[in-house]
C-alpha cells in the first residue's frame, strides 16, 4: 500500500466550494480507478486555504501511471484547478510500522 499525500493550497474565500468540488471529484474520478483503496480529506485549522488529500493506493504505479495518464486525471484536474492558489505538492509514503 502507498499513501499519496497531496498538499493543496487554495484561495481561502472559496474553501466551501472547493470542499464540495473535491469530494465530488474523488467520488466520480479517483475512486473508480484501479488500485484506489480509500481517502481522507483534511482542512487545516490554522491555514484556511490549506487542505491535505490523503489517498491510499495499491501501488505507486496505480497513481503515477494508471491514474495520472488517464482521462480521469484530466477530469479531476478540470474540476479542482480553478480553486488552487498554487500548484499542489504531492509525495508518496510507504508504511514502516
Amino acid at each position: 500500500m502507498i499513501l499519496e499525500v497531496a498538499d493543496l493550497r487554495i484561495v481561502p474565500e472559496r474553501a466551501a466550494e472547493f470542499e464540495q468540488a473535491a469530494v465530488r471529484g474523488v467520488a466520480l474520478h479517483i475512486a473508480p480507478c484501479k488500485g484506489f483503496q480509500s481517502y481522507q480529506f483534511q482542512h487545516c485549522i490554522e491555514t484556511p486555504g490549506r487542505f491535505l488529500l490523503l489517498i491510499q493506493w495499491d501501488s505507486l504505479e496505480d497513481h503515477t501511471i494508471g491514474f495520472r495518464n488517464s482521462p480521469a486525471f484530466t477530469e479531476w484536474r478540470a474540476l479542482v484547478w480553478p480553486f488552487f492558489a498554487q500548484p499542489p505538492y504531492t509525495e508518496h509514503f510507504q508504511l514502516v510500522a
